[in-house]
């Protein structure tokens, strides 16, 4: 078996084994996972800070919470959300549902994000929230991917888990498909160079998560 065949099982079984976990765990995403995924919204209100971007793409954009909070934020934008979980996705669109005015400039799609969406770049913010970590195999094909979507001087914006220094807890992680080996920051900084990044403890030092915005050169 060749190299790239190896890979490609091993993506091809990745998203095999998402897929399945999401199918389960979509319906309680929202009840149980905000007692982990801190600092989303601060990193909607430092890009606001720092940008009013017209098109943007989330990447894993789940049920679709960072979707509203990003319209709320720029109501004026054109907002496309992407995800793997169809099951995912189904819950974002009851969500959009209830609001139908905001569904008009909210586009979903369900994609594995390994390969640009288009031939030229598209987009002047790309987001990945708590996606990047769940990436493996893949994370650096999916950040290849937004460096070619992103419009030079356009915004890449991440908010991930870092690292924690005790073995069982990451472990425990692993068993819950995320990665936690302080490995996303030092790609991002080479990609991109930041605008502004900074690292932060959960729970007294339990882990550490990381807030990044970094800028496409050429722009």
């Amino acid at each position: 078996m060749s190299l790239s065949e190896q890979v490609w099982g091993a993506v091809t079984a990745d998203t095999a084994t998402l897929t399945r976990y999401y199918r389960w765990h979509a319906r309680l995403y929202d009840a149980t996972r905000w007692s982990f995924l801190f600092g989303r919204t601060a990193l909607i209100r430092a890009i606001a800070a720092d940008s009013q971007p017209r098109r943007i793409l989330e990447i894993g954009c789940g049920t679709g919470s960072n979707l509203l909070y990003l319209h709320r934020q720029f109501p004026d934008a054109a907002i496309t959300g992407l995800d793997l979980s169809a099951d995912m996705l189904a819950q974002a669109r009851r969500k959009l549902a209830t609001h139908p005015a905001w569904g008009q400039r909210i586009k979903l799609i369900q994609w594995r994000y390994d390969q640009a969406l288009n031939r030229e770049p598209g987009f002047d913010l790309i987001v990945f929230s708590y996606c990047l970590s769940m990436i493996n195999p893949g994370w650096e094909q999916a950040l290849e991917a937004a460096r070619r979507d992103l419009q030079p001087g356009g915004r890449l914006a991440v908010v991930d888990f870092h690292d924690s220094r005790f073995a069982g807890f990451r472990r425990w992680m692993g068993v819950n498909h995320v990665r936690m080996d302080g490995h996303l920051l030092p790609r991002l900084t080479a990609l991109c160079p930041p605008v502004t990044q900074s690292l932060h403890n959960a729970y007294g030092g339990g882990w550490r998560y990381f807030q990044f915005i970094g800028q496409k050169p050429g722009g």
